[in-house]
């Protein structure tokens, strides 16, 4: 519990520090004529060593979509992220899921990742693009998952939702589901449930719901 608050103590320190050599960035602009700077949110500051990190790996022709996220993560081998609106968004950007085991071995999956300006003390929110037969993700992509919830705290990152995403597709939990009729199915017939799902991602109908394929 010290150790948190002497993080958070020493985060709002350096916020407080950035908005004061800010504040004198504009003050000498403004007597140069030249046009204030914007002013960044805390979820922006948060962020902005994506913005450095993409720029080294592009200088030194690498990929980065397995680098990090936002907080110096590594993605897991499995996952890949990018910025659809370019560099200058970092709050809005996708990673893709490409389970390598489990009932979702092959799929290909695309969440949507919206940061608010206050971040980290708010959650980001996530959204899977996907149409999926998943017990913990509806069919209008919002997802199931207790730290985009009441579980969030300041001290988690990008990383841990990744994970937590990651999780859900190698361990689909019946007893917390946002798909009642997937859970049952994965609760009372497994075989059935890894039928319905192979049908699924190779694009068909699941019952009365069709799902384009995505694999």
């Amino acid at each position: 519990m010290l150790t948190t608050l002497c993080r958070q103590n020493d985060s709002d320190t350096m916020i407080k520090l950035f908005k004061v050599k800010e504040k004198q960035r504009e003050m000498s602009e403004n007597a140069n004529g030249r046009a204030p700077v914007k002013k960044q949110s805390a979820g922006e500051l948060r962020l902005h060593k994506v913005m450095e990190l993409r720029k080294f790996w592009l200088v030194n022709g690498e990929c980065i979509s397995h680098v990090i996220d936002i907080s110096e993560l590594n993605l897991p081998k499995t996952t890949t992220i990018s910025f659809p609106n370019g560099k200058d968004d970092l709050m809005n950007f996708e990673i893709t899921i490409r389970p390598d085991e489990g009932y979702y071995l092959g799929g290909i999956f695309v969440f949507t990742f919206q940061v608010s300006p206050v971040y980290p003390h708010e959650a980001p929110k996530v959204k899977c693009k996907t149409k999926v037969y998943h017990p913990n993700i509806d069919l209008e992509g919002n997802v199931c998952l207790n730290i985009l919830r009441e579980d969030w705290k300041p001290v988690l990152n990008i990383n841990t939702i990744i994970y937590g995403l990651n999780h859900l597709f190698t361990q689909p939990n019946h007893e917390d589901p946002l798909n009642h009729d997937a859970a049952a199915v994965l609760r009372d017939n497994p075989k059935m449930f890894e039928s319905n799902v192979r049908r699924a991602m190779a694009g068909g109908y699941v019952g009365q719901t069709f799902f384009h394929r995505c694999m």
